[in-house]
């Protein structure tokens, strides 16, 4: 087999979960796994960082230094020319033109293969001038990539990660207050996928033959609002308190605040459009694969925080 030589960019919850699931298959694959990381991140004296960079030399992946906010597309192309899949984990924490430039940089450095980062919802379906600006860009990206045939591109669209449906800052569930919080209505829905199954089905996605090209969808669960208040009650064993954050009353919140970002995804999310999936359609229902569901990912996360009943704990 001919070595492919990949090349991941960050190392954040998602960009670890790919690392380790492209290192479990490094041998058996003939894969070169290198990892792109901010130079301060790579020389850190910090023991987390430390850390981190010690499991990468455990798995085999070599630390590459770049800075993909600071490094023009220039000399990003230079590094990315050295590789044959090129994988985007960096979310969107560069801020607005990032992800057009490394786009562009893998194009200019004729990367065989792409995978820009678009971990989330389906950007074609919402269009452009959605409340949160930062999806435009993402469109752009598609552009700029059907726009071309020299390199051949994935986008692996996987719905909000489960994690962030239970933040507390982005205020859909309260578990300690016993709350849960519709965006759009009841009947509206998302889907969710857990980082860990994310890094796992890239990877198949990556390895998969014949080659998979263009827009792919995966989904740990798809599930509507009310599902999710009857599963915390299921769970927790108490009645959570149901409240309804409708689209106007999302929109009216964002115009005080234009520039708070989790603002500008609940209204995406309460109009409803690009954000769930029918996940008998999906990649890992069409293969089989298991996933986590909202259910399983609470009783691994929420198992000690549990809602208790004030007047049984009395």
């Amino acid at each position: 087999m001919t070595q492919q030589r990949i090349l991941v960019l960050g190392a954040g919850e998602l960009g670890m979960s790919v690392l380790r699931n492209l290192a479990r298959r490094a041998a058996s694959s003939a894969l070169s796994i290198s990892v792109l990381l901010r130079p301060s991140t790579v020389h850190s004296a910090d023991p987390g960082k430390q850390r981190e960079i010690a499991e990468l030399r455990v798995l085999g992946i070599a630390p590459i230094p770049g800075d993909l906010a600071a490094d023009s597309a220039q000399t990003l192309a230079t590094c990315f020319a050295q590789f044959d899949i090129v994988v985007s984990c960096t979310g969107f924490v560069g801020g607005k033109g990032v992800q057009l430039k490394i786009a562009r940089a893998a194009l200019d450095a004729r990367v065989p293969r792409f995978f820009p980062w678009q971990f989330g919802v389906d950007y074609d379906v919402i269009g452009r001038g959605s409340a949160q600006d930062l999806f435009d860009e993402q469109l752009d990206v598609r552009d700029v990539l059907r726009a071309q045939s020299d390199t051949d591109w994935a986008i692996v669209s996987t719905g909000m990660f489960t994690s962030f449906l239970f933040e507390p800052s982005f205020g859909v569930v309260d578990v300690e207050r016993g709350i849960v919080r519709a965006l759009g209505g009841w009947d509206n829905a998302v889907t969710v996928t857990t980082a860990e199954d994310i890094g796992a089905l890239t990877t198949e996605i990556l390895l998969a033959e014949p080659r998979i090209k263009g827009v792919v969808h995966v989904a740990g669960e798809t599930i509507a609002y009310g599902q999710l208040a009857d599963a915390l009650d299921a769970f927790t064993g108490r009645v959570f308190e149901r409240v309804e954050w409708t689209v106007p009353h999302l929109k009216a919140e964002l115009a005080r605040d234009p520039h708070d970002s989790l603002k500008k995804y609940r209204v995406v999310f309460a109009e409803g459009k690009g954000v769930a999936w029918d996940k008998a359609r999906t990649f890992n229902a069409q293969r089989t694969i298991d996933v986590e569901d909202v259910a399983h990912w609470m009783r691994r996360n929420l198992g000690d925080r549990r809602v208790r009943d004030p007047a049984v704990s009395a």
